[in-house]
Parts: structure tokens; C-alpha cells; sequence
């Protein structure tokens, strides 16, 4: 809903983060602080992964991609002074680089290679290293920031804002690539941050706390083996960490306790970082998306489309945002009606329109049909009034995005779906796409074949049997028909799955992609993130679990991940459609974990309205918006009304290794893409000359007092330039 519009119920408005002082009162920013010690959709009855008479597919050609590791790092000179580790000083506070948490968690071990590397087959990756999640963490106390890291040079630990120093240890890191490498290890309120002590090894980790997902002790006081005493740390992105302590002085018990405290804070009645984080960006993040310009761009409202505040108070649906577009023809009580029969009162409305022949996408949850098939006249007419929003389409298609058999399941719970008796004038299409469980599932089997070790002899049959990409072709499938018939012009679609917040935005999300390409540029696809899963209530806090550490929740699924992957199919498919990179999709999955910023905290925006989000905490389209060139594709052309239709088979999917296996050190690294690095040159070279044109004109202009005859802008004078590229 837009800020400017007088439709709250209450409570201050939104205060901008941009420069202010606002934020923790009273905190010292360079603090120590010592401490001894379903769903579906979850939904679906049937959770197991049916897979009986599951075609079989050929092993996918799996295009491996590398992932570049920097070795040394070198701390940066400056001065200033800050308060370390047993209550020191030391001289020289630097900054590190804009965007430095952009790729959380890098580890960079001195020796990456080494024997018994498996001979993985690499194919050349189209991004370069400039782009690449670990060269950028690597360089995080190299060099000058506007991201608003602080780092103590002493102990070179970066340190943002609002960060403060809980403890440190002296540790065995038990690197799974390199062995047992000695080291201190910094836990603060945000990270935990090791650095090597070992003078032939440069190893760093920088590990959100947010990314941990569980946290074990391993061995026991009688343990006698080396190394078999400590903690072993599993995240959520793809690694886990094992850390040796000493035996005596309870020194595992203390970074037990502070870690458990601190990646966990939710269930110590602690704040999560983001409200902690003080952060000052010239770019305010939570002004990107505001739903009455985003629907005025689509031409919306219209004669038969019709903006409403029914929800403004979250009274008719408490998970859906506070602004909806629904049909003319339909009276605010028309809603009110129809959400008795549909889960969680999530009615069907309005996601997108198509600019030419007014074809629309709906989104809702299941009817609530049940065992018995009850029926709602309200619920058919309303159906019957989207279909009639269009005068040229005799049907309305309706993708109902689970497994046929899980969604007769489901009427055993009281959902159901829209059958031919009760609805008429409808198109029903089952899309086989499985439930939040057999997705976790599906990723766990991922881990279990990229980390630590990656198998060469048993690659593709591995990886085949994850059903990893199986489950992305699915998606995107299903995607792809919702925005064929939508641009065809055949026929309205409406989109649900049991709740109507997992795979529903899933395809939504991505057939939108598709269809426009002012989602495919930066802001458009922040836009995208913030409207069909933020704002209409993807779960993200029950999926991620952000500061909660109950691991083994049933709701906890990649489905986000899910969509990322997704997109970035589509990017290498058409390697020119999408303004940003790799990077950008990179970071925006590292910081769904991090808990730095505000923007993936909670399940719903009537939750964030109550938390006052977007006062206390910083957007993540601030950091990204404010460093936008490093998110750039170079090979982006910008097309109008293209529509791109990604092949969705098994021979054109990949594993996303720059992601899913990019802590393996292992895995050789390869030069950067020659045809890239040539086309950045070139761009360099053509901002180069454009800057000298400047410089020149200027000069002449001091030098003549009547204006040259000659064109005088560069854009102008570059036309008299032969560049041969």
C-alpha cells in the first residue's frame, strides 16, 4: 500500500534510515562484551514424494561451474583507534569494500588444491571473477567502503555498525579440504569471524550468525582422540563448520552457550541484528516498491479493475498486504463472502495484466471444498466476473500447482480444488509440483553430494537422484504455461496451490519474468521480490528460521531458493534479458539468511506493520542499490514486450555450482570468461574516451570566446570517434 495514502490503521509512518541517528540509543558502536559461559503450503496430506512411474530421465549433461577462492588476505593501513579483544586498543580503523557482506561466509584456505582433487568437468562460467561471491568477501579488509564496515586492524575483524565484540577463543578449525588448521575465532552479536595462526595458511571465515541453522557438541569429557572435542556447526548454505577446543577451563561450554545465544536470539528474548544494525545508506531500500505506482504502471485501475482497502487493517485476510486489485463488478461484501471458502480467506486477485490484450494472472489459495464437495455461489460467480473482465476469452484456466493425487489429499483436511460441477466455464490443470517437505528433502540430498566432497565417479547419477533439477523443471514448466496462455491472449489464469504462499509465488513470480522486462532489470526485479513474496505473505520466517533453533521445524523449505535458482536457469539461458548478475542473485540469498537486514524478516507484512520494520531496520535494496554497477551484466540489452520462454528440460538445466558448491576449494580455478573480460575492457576504454572528449571540450571552451561549430556534446562528438571494438 502506498505510504501516501491515508489508509493506515494506525501507528507512526515509516522514517527514513538515510543519514539519520536514529537506531540503537546510547550503544557504543566498538563495545566489548564478555560472557563466561505442513505446511505449504505444508498442507499437502500426502507428504512423502510419490514417485512411483516417474519417468526417467537421461543423466543431465551437468555444465560445472567454478567457484574462484583469493588465498591471502591483507589488512588494510589507515588510522583511528577502536577497542579490541581484553579491553586494548589499537591503532588504524579501516573500512571494507562497498558490498563486503555480499558473499557471507567466505573461506579462503592458503592451499586449495592439492591431490585427490576430484576432476570435476568445468565449462566456462559467464560471469567473471570481478563478479564472483568469494573475490568480493575477499576483499573485504582490503580496501575502502561505503557499506559501512568497520575493522579493527589489530585483529583485522570487520565490524558493521551496531556490532559488538562478545568473545574469543583460540581454536582448531577442522577444514575439510586442508585439515586441522589453528586459529582464533571472534563471536559477535552479528558473526563469527576466524582468522588463521598458522604463518602458512591464510584462512578466513566470516559466518553470519544467522546462517546457522544447528549447532552440536561433539565428543565428550572422556574423549581422548585428537581433535575429537568441540562443536559442529551446520548452516544453511550448503557447509557446515566443525571447530576443536581444549578440554579444561569450559571452554567449549562458553562458545556453546554465547553462539546458541546469539544465533538463536529469538528464543534467548533477543532482537534479531537487523533492529540492532546502524547502518546509513544514501539509498533509502524500503521506498523501492510502492503498490499504487507499481499498479499504475501496469494501467492499473482501469474499467474493469479496481483498486480496494478492504484489508487495510489485515481484518479480511492477515496474511495478504493491505492494498489488493479485484474486479469492478465485485463489491467489497462480494470479498467478504468469498473469503469464507478460500484458505486462510486468501481470495483471488490480481498479480499482473498484460498491456495489450488485458489477460490477467490471479493468485489465491485452494477452496475449501472438503470431503462432502460443498459448493459457494459467491465463490463460482466471482470466478465467472475475472473470466468476464475479458470479453475475448470464453474460459477461465485455473493452474492448480500440486500433484493431482495430494490435492484429492487434501480435501480430507477441508481443501479440495474446483471441480467441473461446481465451476463452470473453467479449465483445470494439475502441475505436479511437490510440497515443501519433498523439497527440503530434495536439498538435503544436494548437500550430501557437493560438501564436503564432490564425486567425480558417481556425478551425474548423484545428482539425478537428488531430484534437485527434476523439481526446477517443474517450476519453471509450470511457469512457462502460465505465461504462454497469458500471452497468447486465450485465456485468464488463476494460480493456487493449498495456502496460496509457496508455489503459488513460485510461478506468479516467475511467469511475470517472463512476460515483462521491467521485472528483468534491477528495481523491476526488487519490485518483483517485494510484491509477490513479501507482500503477499511467503513465509519467510517459518521457511528460513530466521533466529529460531528449532532445525528440524516442518515448515522450514528452500522454496525461495527454489525461485532463485530458477532465475538464474533463465539468466544463462539468455545471457543479454537481465540487467543484473550472478552476484546480485548470490548476495540477495546470502542475506535471506543473515538477518542483517530487515527485508525477509516474518511471514507477512501485517507482522512487519506491528514490528515497524521498515523504521527500525535497513533495507537489503539499499546496500544493493547503492552499489549497483558491481550488480550490472555487462551483456544487458534492454527489450520492450520480449517475452522469453526458457527451455525446461533436463538437458538444458544446471547445477548452480558458483552457489551450491562454491566453498569447495577444490574445484580448479578458471579464468575468467575471455569474451566478458574483453567486453568490459571496451567499456572501460569507451568511458575513458568519453571522459577525454570532456576534458577537451572544456578546455576549449576556456580558450575561445565564440562556441565551435562543432558538435559540443560528447554523446555528440563520439560519432566523429572511429573506435574499432
Amino acid at each position: 500500500m502506498s505510504r501516501d495514502t491515508d489508509t493506515t490503521c494506525g501507528g507512526s509512518g515509516r522514517s527514513s534510515r538515510t543519514g539519520g541517528t536514529e537506531g540503537t540509543q546510547g550503544k557504543s558502536r566498538n563495545s566489548v562484551v564478555r560472557y563466561t559461559d505442513d505446511g505449504d503450503d505444508g498442507d499437502d496430506v500426502d507428504g512423502s514424494d510419490d514417485r512411483s512411474g516417474t519417468q526417467v530421465y537421461a543423466e543431465p549433461s551437468v555444465r560445472l561451474r567454478l567457484c574462484h577462492v583469493i588465498h591471502t588476505r591483507q589488512p588494510v593501513r589507515g588510522g583511528g583507534r577502536q577497542a579490541v579483544a581484553g579491553g586494548g586498543e589499537a591503532t588504524g580503523a579501516g573500512r571494507v569494500p562497498e558490498g563486503a557482506e555480499q558473499g557471507p561466509g567466505a573461506e579462503q584456505p592458503g592451499n586449495g588444491g592439492g591431490a585427490g582433487s576430484p576432476r570435476v568437468s568445468i565449462m566456462a562460467s559467464a560471469s567473471t571473477s570481478k563478479y564472483n561471491s568469494h573475490s568480493l568477501e575477499n576483499e573485504s579488509i582490503k580496501r575502502a567502503s561505503q557499506d559501512g564496515v568497520n575493522q579493527d586492524l589489530s585483529e583485522t575483524v570487520p565490524r558493521l555498525p551496531g556490532e559488538m565484540l562478545i568473545t574469543d577463543k583460540e581454536v582448531i578449525y577442522i577444514c575439510p579440504f586442508n585439515g586441522p588448521i589453528k586459529g582464533r575465532v571472534y563471536i559477535t552479536n552479528y558473526r563469527l569471524y576466524l582468522r588463521s595462526l598458522e604463518m602458512d595458511s591464510a584462512l578466513i571465515l566470516d559466518v553470519p550468525l544467522g546462517v546457522i541453522s544447528r549447532i552440536e557438541k561433539m565428543g565428550g569429557a572422556t574423549s581422548r582422540g585428537e581433535n575429537s572435542y568441540g562443536l559442529d556447526i551446520t548452516c544453511k548454505d550448503m557447509r557446515n563448520l566443525r571447530f576443536a577446543l581444549k578440554q579444561e577451563g569450559h571452554s567449549r561450554r562458553d562458545m556453546f552457550e554465547i553462539l546458541t545465544r546469539f544465533a538463536f536470539p529469538l528464543a534467548h528474548s533477543l532482537p534479531l541484528f537487523a533492529f540492532l544494525n546502524e547502518e546509513k545508506f544514501n539509498v533509502d531500500g524500503w521506498t523501492v516498491y510502492n503498490p499504487v505506482e507499481e499498479y499504475r504502471r501496469q494501467g492499473l485501475p482501469n474499467h474493469q479493475w479496481r483498486i480496494t482497502f478492504i484489508n487495510k487493517c489485515y481484518e479480511l485476510c492477515d496474511t495478504y498486504p493491505a492494498l489488493l486489485v479485484v474486479p469492478y463488478r465485485a463489491s467489497d461484501e462480494d470479498l467478504r463472502r468469498v473469503a469464507t471458502f478460500r484458505s486462510r480467506n486468501r481470495i483471488p486477485v490480481l498479480s499482473w495484466i498484460h498491456p495489450e490484450n488485458k489477460t490477467v494472472i490471479v493468485r489465491c489459495s485452494q477452496p475449501l471444498v472438503g470431503m462432502s464437495g460443498k459448493r459457494n455461489k459467491d465463490d463460482e460467480k466471482y470466478l465467472d466476473v475475472i473470466r468476464e473482465t475479458n470479453r475475448q476469452i470464453s474460459k477461465l484456466t485455473i493452474y492448480d500447482a500440486r500433484p493431482s493425487v495430494n490435492a484429492v489429499a487434501n480435501k480430507a483436511t477441508g481443501g479440495g480444488y474446483e471441480s467441473d460441477d461446481a465451476y463452470h466455464n473453467i479449465e483445470l490443470s494439475f502441475l505436479d509440483i511437490h510440497n515443501i517437505h519433498v523439497m527440503r528433502e530434495s536439498l538435503k540430498k544436494v548437500k550430501d553430494i557437493v560438501y564436503p566432497n564432490v564425486e567425480e565417479s558417481h556425478w551425474l547419477s548423484s545428482l539425478e537422484s537428488t531430484h534437485w533439477l527434476e523439481h526446477i523443471k517443474l517450476v519453471l514448466t509450470g511457469a512457462i504455461q502460465v505465461a504462454d496462455k497469458v500471452s497468447s491472449g486465450k485465456s485468464s489464469v488463476l494460480v493456487h496451490c493449498s495456502d496460496g504462499w509457496d508455489r503459488t509465488a513460485q510461478l506468479t513470480s516467475l511467469a511475470m519474468l517472463m512476460l515483462d522486462s521491467y521485472y528483468r532489470s534491477i528495481e523491476g526485479f526488487e519490485i518483483l521480490v517485494q510484491k509477490e513474496w513479501i507482500s503477499f505473505g511467503h513465509k519467510f520466517a517459518s521457511r528460513i528460521g530466521h533466529g529460531d533453533k528449532n532445525h528440524a521445524d516442518a515448515d522450514r523449505s528452500p522454496i525461495f531458493l527454489q525461485f532463485i535458482d530458477c532465475v538464474w536457469q533463465m539468466s544463462k539461458q539468455f545471457p543479454t534479458a537481465f540487467e543484473f548478475n550472478e552476484q546480485f542473485l548470490i548476495t540477495i540469498l546470502d542475506h535471506l539468511y543473515s538477518c542483517r537486514f530487515g527485508t525477509f524478516l516474518f511471514n507477512c507484512e501485517s507482522a512487519r506493520e506491528r514490528q515497524k520494520v521498515t523504521e527500525r531496520t535497513v533495507s537489503l535494496w539499499s546496500l544493493i542499490n547503492v552499489n549497483k554497477e558491481k550488480f550490472k551484466n555487462p551483456f544487458y540489452t534492454k527489450e520492450i514486450n520480449r517475452v522469453l520462454y526458457p527451455v525446461a528440460s533436463m538437458r538444458h538445466l544446471e547445477l548452480w555450482v558458483n552457489y551450491y558448491i562454491r566453498w569447495n576449494p577444490r574445484i580448479k580455478q578458471q579464468q575468467p570468461n575471455p569474451v566478458e573480460q574483453r567486453y568490459m575492457e571496451l567499456l572501460a576504454l569507451r568511458d575513458d574516451y568519453i571522459k577525454r572528449l570532456e576534458e577537451l571540450q572544456l578546455a576549449n571552451s576556456a580558450k575561445l570566446s565564440d562556441p565551435p561549430t562543432s558538435p559540443s556534446s560528447p554523446s555528440q562528438m563520439m560519432s566523429h570517434v572511429q573506435t574499432h571494438f
